[in-house]
């Protein structure tokens, strides 16, 4: 994409609003735009890491067999009264009445629309195990939503369901969710940290907030220093081993990790230096809830005797808008953003320091195509600005990679490589440049 043509209004103040971060950063580099209180636009850059985002959490979930679909954001009222929830879950629901004075809501979560939609066609045990999920935007009505996309009202969310015949059954669906998390956030180029957890008003027995460890994170988190060095790729798992994946997960869970809420001070089994007290970013949630939602809503199947058992349930939640906001937080400098090679909007930025001389402009021209045949996703500034505001932009907006090319450089035969990780520059040739970012 030539810079001239896309769409990037980026800032060189920052907005008096933006409190972290990771809102400053998403605002002056042109990502969002807030439309009302904690409802934002995502812009071209903003909307391609969204993308990348959502595609790397979409592959791990096939990747443990669960099958893709889309539930509506608006559901009816009446599922939530079946399963007891629409009075509890408070003013963070967003309740409508359509033309005909149904009462309707805006979908803060799918649990009773994903009940309903199997207990409709599962009949038999012979059925299960069911997992199903989907991607799809949620409302939840904050009284202060803040921190742009970190708390906004308006979030792009996965949600996963495990449908289950017995208990052992149940506990492997939600072991297999917890390795393709481990799985997920590794690739996404982050250490998120599996945490034990309060239910909330999901409820159930069981639960872990994945938890990327942040000064500017909503909540406070206790954890044993081991976790930052800990492998949690998840690399040589077998998913349908049952046993080797419960003692694989066990493993991974020896060591002290809790949310505020379940942090008992008296007895942590860690102390002193060992003892990680700080603050952290939730960016995803697993459930185990059993027959919470089943019971009540008869979402039952008839068991290997021939009766009617209820099935056993769990969710999976992963805020993918919000780990955009995540990331950026664990990832950035006094310049701008740094993006992992994953989840960068482009990896390669090429620019041209004088736009309009004949020689920089055909060399930036035959890189420009090499990289896009090489399939690299290249932003080229062929903009006509002074070269330190094409520089403070490539830096805001956090590439992997920079190519400049100028007039003294292509003399002597050599263009500037820049990571933008490290922030080392180096001389090199223009063949060797192409090479070391993959073209």
């Amino acid at each position: 994409m030539r810079l001239s043509q896309f769409f990037l209004p980026t800032l060189k103040e920052t907005p008096a609003e933006a409190q972290i971060a990771s809102h400053r950063l998403m605002l002056r580099a042109g990502m969002v735009r807030q439309l009302s209180a904690g409802i934002y636009s995502w812009l071209p850059l903003g909307y391609r890491v969204l993308k990348k985002i959502e595609q790397i959490v979409r592959e791990e979930q096939d990747a443990i067999g669960c099958n893709e679909l889309l539930m509506p954001t608006i559901q009816p009222a009446e599922l939530w009264q079946e399963s007891g929830r629409y009075e509890d879950y408070g003013q963070e629901m967003l309740r409508i009445t359509d033309r005909h004075d149904r009462k309707m809501l805006f979908g803060p979560t799918n649990e009773e629309v994903i009940t309903d939609i199997f207990r409709k066609d599962v009949r038999s045990y012979k059925q299960l195990p069911q997992l199903m999920y989907h991607i799809q935007w949620k409302f939840r009505d904050e009284i202060r939503p803040r921190f742009g996309v970190m708390r906004g009202r308006e979030f792009l969310m996965k949600d996963a369901y495990s449908f289950d015949i017995d208990y052992e059954s149940s506990r492997h669906a939600y072991n297999k969710m917890f390795l393709a998390y481990c799985r997920t956030f590794t690739r996404l180029g982050v250490k998120a940290i599996p945490m034990v957890a309060d239910t909330g008003p999901i409820g159930g027995d069981l639960s872990h907030e994945f938890i990327i460890l942040a000064e500017t994170g909503e909540s406070e988190v206790f954890c044993d220093q081991k976790w930052l060095n800990k492998d949690l790729s998840g690399q040589g798992v077998d998913l349908n081993d049952r046993t080797g994946l419960e003692n694989w997960v066990q493993t991974v869970l020896e060591d002290y990790a809790a949310t505020e809420e379940k942090h008992d001070p008296a007895n942590t089994p860690v102390a002193g230096d060992d003892l990680i007290a700080t603050r952290g970013i939730e960016v995803g949630h697993i459930f185990h809830f059993g027959a919470k939602y089943s019971e009540p809503m008869n979402a039952t199947v008839l068991g290997p005797d021939g009766k009617e058992v209820p099935v056993m349930m769990g969710s999976y939640g992963i805020g993918v808008s919000r780990l955009v906001g995540a990331l950026i937080e664990a990832s950035h400098d006094e310049n701008g953003i740094i993006w992992p090679e994953a989840v960068a909007p482009y990896k390669v930025g090429l620019i041209n320091l004088r736009t309009g001389d004949d020689a920089c402009d055909a060399a930036c021209e035959d890189v420009y195509g090499k990289l896009q045949n090489a399939k690299i996703d290249v932003l080229y500034d062929d903009r006509d600005i002074r070269a330190g505001g094409k520089f403070a932009d490539m830096d805001l907006i956090g590439l992997p990679w920079q190519i400049v090319i100028g007039p003294k450089g292509l003399k002597a035969g050599i263009v500037e490589l820049k990571n933008r990780k490290s922030g080392e520059r180096t001389e090199v040739t223009l063949e060797a440049a192409l090479k070391q970012v993959g073209a």
